[in-house]
């Protein structure tokens, strides 16, 4: 049988050739523009569609502008001002929790292909994981973020006395930890967030398969699409957003200023490749990804998911996805989207939506953390800008 060739994303002639207000994308870039001087990033690239065309792609601010953090003043230390590096549309950002999307796509392809059931303990794929009460714990839980796990555990800390290089041996030793840990809650009561539950996916994974992570998502998700700028680092640093001058007591490890090395401590520690955190892209590439997910799987002649692998990804509460979010999706989510938007944010201040009913998406990546991470994110500029896509719509 022929394969179907799916419509690739191509730049639209108008707003209006994609069904989209103009005045409305307009000022959604006048708004993502002013985030460099408003102080929210260095830097930011936006772009946003609808079907397959592309309507929106924007570069502004810098992606490098700071030396370093001086914490007596309270204040960034800028470069001259003539080492200042813009941002473009092809600057790599460094994903943060992004990254667990494509976690939870090679774990449902491996659903897909009868080798992991979502409903089994993980203690029945990595052994280890079953102990101090965990043994009830089902991979499913795991998605959703109910495994009763906590939040994270500092790996970094047990970090300095292991190669960087991070073989197997000495990963599999530093989440030791994680195999001791106890619940906080009884598996599927509770919602808590936690980056555990994608490490712990993670070596599902690399024991299902006999392959690394790094390599499961560039053969079956990034080679196929033709993501070619996207992958775990490091990464090319002068194609790099920097991120932050990470020292202590401020950061967890003192790491200096960062600039295409994952921000992550703890998927540093771990050999840059986690569940978690580590990979870089560019916002072309992750509507590539965006485009695949709205049309059922595929893109061009790939086809990465099946259609019914792609529902059960997206159907609430989503399974590494976040559904129906206003803090970040604005109005895209709630009834225009009938609750069905799908996303994601990750802390170095990138974000991903996409809504299947009114077929549109969104991705926002920005440097937030150069040159300092922030006690208390501020998520207003996601849903504003999520909010105009929605309002190009209407």
């Amino acid at each position: 049988m022929q394969a179907v060739a799916h419509a690739r994303l191509r730049r639209a002639a108008s707003p209006e050739r994609a069904g989209l207000a103009a005045f409305e994308l307009s000022a959604l870039v006048d708004e993502v523009d002013a985030l460099p001087a408003r102080g929210w990033c260095s830097g930011a690239v936006v772009l946003a569609g609808r079907g397959p065309y592309v309507v929106v792609e924007r570069a502004t601010g810098w992606a490098v502008r700071y030396a370093s953090w001086d914490p007596v003043a309270g204040a960034g230390v800028e470069l001259p001002e003539k080492h200042w590096e813009p941002t473009r549309t092809d600057t790599l950002f460094d994903l943060a929790s992004l990254t667990k999307l494509f976690t939870a796509i090679a774990t449902v392809q491996q659903v897909e292909r009868g080798a992991l059931d979502l409903d089994r303990a993980v203690g029945g794929y990595v052994p280890e994981f079953a102990a101090a009460g965990k043994e009830l714990v089902t991979v499913r839980q795991l998605l959703t973020h109910t495994s009763g796990l906590r939040p994270e555990l500092p790996f970094y800390e047990h970090a300095q006395a292991a190669p960087a290089a991070g073989s197997g041996a000495v990963r599999g030793e530093l989440l030791t930890p994680l195999w001791e840990e106890r619940l906080l809650s009884r598996p599927g009561s509770v919602y808590r967030y936690s980056d555990l539950n994608l490490i712990a996916l993670q070596h599902i994974l690399e024991r299902l398969t006999g392959r690394g992570l790094a390599s499961l998502v560039r053969e079956g998700i990034t080679g196929p699409l033709g993501m070619a700028d996207t992958g775990y680092g490091p990464v090319p640093a002068a194609r790099a957003a920097a991120t932050e001058d990470q020292r202590r007591p401020w950061a967890k490890a003192d790491r200096g200023m960062l600039r295409g090395t994952v921000h992550d401590e703890n998927a540093a520690a771990l050999g840059g490749v986690a569940g978690h955190a580590g990979l870089f892209s560019t916002a072309a590439d992750l509507a590539v990804l965006c485009r695949t997910l709205l049309t059922g799987g595929a893109y061009g002649t790939a086809r990465i998911l099946a259609p019914s692998s792609v529902a059960t990804l997206l159907a609430p509460p989503g399974l590494g996805f976040h559904v129906d979010q206003p803090w970040f999706m604005g109005e895209l989510a709630g009834p225009l989207s009938e609750g069905r938007a799908a996303g994601h944010t990750g802390f170095t201040g990138t974000s991903l939506v996409l809504d299947p009913v009114t077929d549109t998406f969104l991705i926002l990546l920005a440097n937030t953390v150069h040159p300092v991470r922030r006690a208390h994110p501020d998520n207003t500029p996601r849903a504003a800008a999520a909010t105009h896509l929605a309002r190009a719509v209407r």
